[in-house]
C-alpha cells in the first residue's frame, strides 16, 4: 500500500511538473478558483489554472474536509486533482476537454459514499488512500472582466487500497481491502477570478 501510495503523489507531481515546463514568459493568464459543490459539503478548495499557450491551459485544483459528522458518521478527506485542458477556441472561453489524474486519502464511515466509491461503509470506517484518471468536458463562460464561470464533468477510474475498521470510532482491524471503480470522477460548478 504504501508503494502506491508514493506512486500514486509521483504521478501527480510528474504530470504537473511536465505541464509546467510548458509555460512562456509572455502575457501568461492565471485563474484562481473555488467550485461549489464542495463548498456546498463544507470542504475547503482552492483552484489554479494556468496558460500554457493559446489552446492550453493546466488546472490544479485541490479540496480538504475534516470534519466529523452526528451519530458517528465521518467523511473526512484530502483530494488533489491536476488537469491538462484543451480548449476549442481560446483559453478562459468557451468549450474545453481535459485529462486529469487524482489522489488522496479518505477516512470513511457510517456513511453511504455515492457510486459506492470506497466500498460499503454503512457499519464499518474506511481508512486509506484512493487514485486515478479520467476524461472530463467542459464550458467556460466569461461574466466580467475579471470573472469567468465553469460548468464541468468528468468519467473514468479510481483505485482506492485501505484498511476496514469494525466500527466507525476506535474499531478493531479487520483486514485490507481494494475497490475499483469506473464512472464519474468529476463535477464543478466555479467561479474563477482571472489574473492577467
Amino acid at each position: 500500500m504504501a508503494l502506491k501510495r508514493v506512486l500514486s503523489i509521483a504521478t501527480i507531481c510528474l504530470a504537473a511538473w511536465a505541464t509546467a515546463g510548458s509555460f512562456t514568459a509572455s502575457a501568461q493568464q492565471v485563474g484562481i478558483k473555488t467550485n461549489l459543490l464542495y463548498d456546498a459539503t463544507a470542504s475547503i478548495n482552492l483552484g489554479l489554472e494556468i496558460a500554457l499557450a493559446p489552446k492550453w491551459t493546466i488546472d490544479i485544483s485541490g479540496n480538504y474536509n475534516a470534519w466529523d459528522f452526528s451519530n458517528d458518521r465521518k467523511w473526512k478527506h484530502f483530494l488533489v486533482q491536476p488537469e491538462a485542458r484543451y480548449w476549442f477556441c481560446e483559453k478562459f472561453n468557451g468549450h474545453f476537454l481535459g485529462l486529469h489524474v487524482h489522489g488522496g486519502e479518505f477516512n470513511v464511515g457510517n456513511v453511504c459514499t455515492p457510486f459506492n466509491l470506497f466500498g460499503d461503509c454503512r457499519s464499518t470506517r474506511h481508512e486509506g488512500w484512493y487514485y486515478g484518471a479520467g476524461i472530463s468536458y467542459g464550458y467556460q463562460w466569461v461574466i466580467g472582466k475579471r470573472w469567468n464561470f465553469e460548468l464541468s464533468a468528468g468519467i473514468g477510474y479510481v483505485g482506492s487500497d485501505y484498511g476496514v475498521y469494525e466500527k466507525p470510532r476506535c474499531g478493531a482491524y479487520l483486514g485490507p481491502e481494494h475497490h475499483d471503480y469506473f464512472g464519474p470522477t468529476k463535477a464543478s460548478i466555479t467561479f474563477i477570478y482571472i489574473i492577467r
